[in-house]
């Protein structure tokens, strides 16, 4: 790795701690509830495309701690799409250049293969799954794919994803 790539890692890692200090961690210190609001926090981070975050973890987490599913569902589909939006915009916006440097080549092309090859169903996948979506909404955006067809597969496989994931953990609290 050169050293563009590491400086690179390094203050996507800090933004990571630091998104996370000052909301669940701060929390946690002061050993209070966590908050709807770092919640929403944390989860709209982690649908930025350069802070790809495993947040889908934070729906049982916050089920467990006492919070109604349906809330949750809605603050995750709120904060999920519009960071997905603004992942477009930005794609809709920035040269391949400034992307590649950010995602690499290799990340390019392949979700740019993807989208060529599957469309609206890899939108809907990526969505379902805890996969990088953020990126594909990047690259969607970029290729100047169809903003309504986006925007409906995206928000079909967040409903899906999130009402499955929080209804089921339910079936076990």
């Amino acid at each position: 790795m050169d050293l563009k790539t590491v400086a690179v890692w390094a203050v996507t890692f800090l933004l990571v701690v630091g998104v996370l200090s000052v909301t669940i961690g701060r929390d946690i210190i002061n050993q209070k509830q966590p908050t709807l609001t770092s919640f929403s926090v944390i989860h709209f981070s982690g649908y930025l495309f350069f802070l790809v975050l495993p947040v889908e973890i934070l729906v049982p987490y916050y089920l467990s701690e006492g919070y109604l599913a349906i809330i949750l569902i809605f603050l995750a589909l709120v904060t999920a799409v519009v960071a997905q939006i603004i992942d477009y915009s930005l794609g809709f916006l920035v040269s391949e250049k400034v992307i590649h440097n950010l995602i690499g080549s290799w990340r390019y092309r392949k979700y740019e293969r993807v989208i060529k090859k599957y469309g609206a169903i890899a939108i809907l996948v990526f969505n379902l799954f805890p996969l990088s979506s953020p990126i594909l909404s990047l690259i969607a955006g970029m290729l100047r794919y169809d903003f309504k067809r986006f925007f409906l597969f995206s928000v079909s496989g967040l409903v899906i994803k999130y009402t499955l994931l929080a209804y089921g953990f339910s079936l076990f609290l």
